[in-house]
């Protein structure tokens, strides 16, 4: 779709993989094309990662049985896709990225905070893909007996690290390419994998699990949620926008939440038995979540299965570079597009060699890492819905670049509910991978729910208050702001054609300012 400057209603679109032009600037007509089913493929492609096998392992770690653990990960995962299926229809109606839009809620650069804290998450996730792609395979090599020490190591993840970063760099063309080949070998070869394993099942022993309490039920439905879904929801409208503005916001909907939940649901079903079935399994995932899966395996298909642990997650860590280069460039950093990939990749390859050569303990740091910028991101989210929610008409393509457009520069009380939501979320969630994130479960307390060692503290219920505050109180107090800015223009005197001049206007996907000509007949 994208392959350089911005084109007129008439041109042809150029076919052929080509470094993508656009960064922040919203699409063209000429560029819209494609069918809301085809968001099938980057969103199936992005979460088939077997990754989600080792959720089961983590579900039943928060000590409940499996039936509470089926409940609990299939309604997190289903519910947090379709967050992302609802933040998508953004992208169609506005055809610009997803925390370009986010603009309408907060301002032109009130924005920038949601966008850091978006930068902030997608960088950490692209991180843990490559991390587990890396152990994964110094896995399946050890077992190989080719060695899987620091050598194999550094070379599995400087392999994977350069493919994640190319495609991040390419864009988004190359990107849905990649993910249409992904989605075909690794959903075939998952299905092998399932095949192969299905012996390991011991369905009394899963079935014995002790139930546990309401309240660890709750604790594993909001960290799969935060796993899977609303790891995505800052990141959702970056593909849809490329869709025509007429296509119908349910099949946008329906297609993001079916492509996302389709491939986890039937992984984490699985995980649960598999890990259900072995305690020593179970405990294993959580030092080497896809590495430890091949122990199930046969020699053969050990390379088959490194095959498809590689690139389910590098399909994941594909989409999370792409985006957050580009909410690396709303956040007001001035490069292109592509170097911002680039820069989030060599901030990926130094996150990983910390995580696989010096972190004691993965579980521990990606809990934590969930746990605390779920929070804000639920809030974010929160907010996000609800702006949608009340927007009736497109988006103003030229006020998202404007500080003095329709949508503000600062819009002080949407960032004081992102703000005040966030620090409700992190008084009631408690994170104990990190010594300095400690002060966190400060609400727990007062409010009478056992404290930082009572039976809520690991019920994450931060993140579900952070997201029904942020979209309560969004909803509530942008109603009339946004009827005022959908309202029909009026008319003014004079016509004239005015030079204006945003230092947030991009141009070509490169962050120079642009001049552009606006019809000032209209009020804007």
């Amino acid at each position: 779709m994208p392959g350089g400057e911005a084109r007129s209603q008439g041109e042809p679109v150029r076919r052929g993989v080509a470094v993508e032009a656009h960064g922040l600037d919203v699409i063209g007509e000429a560029e819209r094309k494609g069918r809301p089913a085809q968001l099938f493929w980057p969103w199936f492609g992005s979460n088939v990662s077997v990754l989600g096998l080792g959720y089961g392992a983590f579900a039943l770690g928060f000590g409940i049985s499996f039936w509470q653990a089926l409940v609990a990960g299939v309604a997190g995962i289903v519910f947090s896709f379709l967050l992302c299926g609802f933040v998508a229809v953004a992208g169609k109606r506005g055809s610009a990225p997803t925390m370009v839009l986010s603009r309408a809620a907060f301002g032109v650069r009130g924005n920038r905070l949601p966008s850091a804290v978006s930068w902030m998450l997608t960088v950490g996730w692209e991180t843990v893909l490559v991390t587990l792609a890396t152990l994964a395979t110094a896995t399946v090599f050890d077992r190989l007996g080719w060695g899987g020490g620091t050598s194999t190591k550094v070379a599995a993840l400087v392999a994977v690290s350069v493919l994640t970063v190319a495609a991040g760099v390419f864009g988004f063309d190359l990107i849905m390419r990649l993910q249409t080949v992904i989605t075909v070998v690794t959903g075939a070869l998952t299905v092998v994998y399932a095949v192969l394993v299905a012996d390991e099942i011991r369905w009394d022993t899963v079935s014995a699990l002790p139930a546990g309490s309401g309240q660890e039920v709750m604790g594993a439905l909001v960290f799969l949620m935060t796993g899977f879904g609303l790891g995505w929801v800052n990141a959702a409208a970056d593909y849809s926008r490329y869709l025509p503005r007429r296509t119908p916001g349910s099949a946008v909907v329906g297609w993001t939440a079916f492509g996302g939940a389709a491939a986890p649901v039937v992984l984490f079903v699985l995980g649960l038995l598999l890990a259900g079935s072995s305690a020593g399994l179970s405990e294993a995932v959580a030092a080497d979540p896809v590495g430890a899966l091949t122990t199930l395996l046969p020699t053969w298909f050990l390379v088959p299965f490194a095959l498809v642990a590689v690139a389910g997650l590098v399909g994941g860590a594909v989409l999370d570079i792409y985006s957050s280069g580009l909410a690396l460039l709303a956040v007001g950093v001035r490069v292109p597009r592509y170097a911002a990939a680039a820069i989030d990749g060599l901030l990926m390859v130094a996150g990983t060699v910390w995580i696989v050569f010096f972190a004691d303990d993965f579980l521990g740091t990606f809990q934590g890492f969930l746990t605390t910028l779920g929070v804000p991101v639920a809030a974010w989210c929160g907010i996000m819905l609800a702006d949608i929610a009340l927007r009736r008409r497109p988006y103003d393509d030229t006020d998202l670049f404007r500080r003095s457009g329709r949508y503000g520069d600062v819009r002080r009380l949407p960032v004081a509910i992102l703000a005040a939501a966030t620090a409700l979320g992190w008084g009631l969630v408690t994170n104990a991978a990190a010594n300095w994130l400690s002060w966190q479960g400060y609400l727990l307390g007062p409010l009478g729910l056992g404290g930082t060692a009572g039976a809520w503290a690991y019920a994450n219920l931060g993140v579900l208050a952070a997201l029904v505050c942020g979209f309560a109180g969004a909803l509530v107090s942008g109603r009339s702001r946004v009827r005022d800015e959908e309202a029909p223009a009026k008319p003014v005197a004079q016509t004239a054609a005015v030079e204006t001049r945003s230092d947030d206007m991009p141009t070509d996907g490169c962050s120079r300012a642009r001049t552009r000509r606006y019809d000032s007949k209209y009020e804007p």
